[in-house]
């Protein structure tokens, strides 16, 4: 059986990306793809807060064309870090219309979120276009897989295919109003917390797919009320049904790539079945 793993949360650290790789042998002492036929997801946040975020993004792309020769694969899911990266670049300082009193635009939060001048002076219009056709949601090995933990994406459809392809006309959007909604919605969190976090994950599980949902964007170590340097795994919560995988790699944290546990759904789906 194909073995799947996932990584999340990178931030602009594309050598701690590459050396967890090479410890669980997906790549070889140069760097170059040798995973086989595995499939190597990752849940977003190339950007922001590390150094090198086009680094990370030149590594997945090459890693990518590599597994694509043989019979591995290297995915990827956007994250609300790779939306912050994208309005930056696409509007820039042009205000946010909205009813409050406070300035909003994409370059405000991208500078008070961790906004690198380098990785925008480096994005190329080929990044650009290949990251509008990311999906957002994929099904792999019985796992949900996203970015963040909300229940926001169902704002964009009922399943699979319909989120991925509403996601992707968005962002295929010139409105800045649209790109704004989006980013919203990214960075809401914490959705399978609390008493109700069961419910919610399994209502989603039910009509999305998988048995478990993963997600990366809120941090292991916050969760678990630890500093970061200390997480050497992910985090299951919510009755198992959830696992996070971030573990604070900007922080301090390490850049986990975990396999997924076969949990009796073995097919994917990322939408790219949509002809979009």
């Amino acid at each position: 059986m194909t073995a799947s793993f996932v990584v999340s949360d990178v931030h602009g650290h594309p050598d701690k990306l590459a050396a967890s790789l090479l410890e669980a042998e997906l790549v070889d002492a140069e760097g170059n793809w040798s995973g086989r036929d595995a499939v190597l997801w990752l849940l977003g946040d190339f950007f922001d807060r590390g150094p090198d975020g086009i680094g990370v993004l030149r590594l997945v792309r090459r890693l990518s064309a590599q597994a694509s020769q043989g019979t591995g694969e290297v995915r990827m899911l956007l994250g609300n870090h790779e939306i912050l990266a994208l309005g930056m670049h696409k509007f820039g300082d042009e205000a946010v219309p909205h009813d409050g009193i406070t300035l909003r635009s994409f370059e405000r939060s991208w500078a008070l979120n961790g906004g690198i001048d380098r990785d925008q002076e480096l994005l190329t219009d080929e990044d650009v276009a290949w990251l509008l056709d990311q999906p957002m949601l994929g099904l792999d090995a019985g796992h949900l897989l996203m970015h963040s933990d909300t229940a926001e994406y169902v704002e964009w459809g009922s399943t699979i295919d319909e989120i991925n392809a509403g996601a992707r006309a968005d962002l295929h959007s010139d409105d800045i109003t649209v790109w704004w909604e989006i980013w919203r919605r990214m960075t809401s969190r914490y959705a399978f917390r609390g008493p109700e976090g069961p419910e919610l994950a399994r209502t989603l599980l039910q009509h999305l797919g998988g048995e478990r949902i993963v997600h990366g964007h809120s941090i292991v170590a916050d969760q678990m009320g630890i500093d970061p340097a200390w997480v050497t795994g992910p985090l299951l919560y919510c009755e198992d049904l959830v696992l996070g995988i971030d573990a604070g790699t900007f922080d301090g944290g390490p850049s986990l790539v975990v396999e997924l546990e076969p949990l009796g759904e073995t097919g994917d789906d990322t939408g790219d079945d949509t002809g979009e």
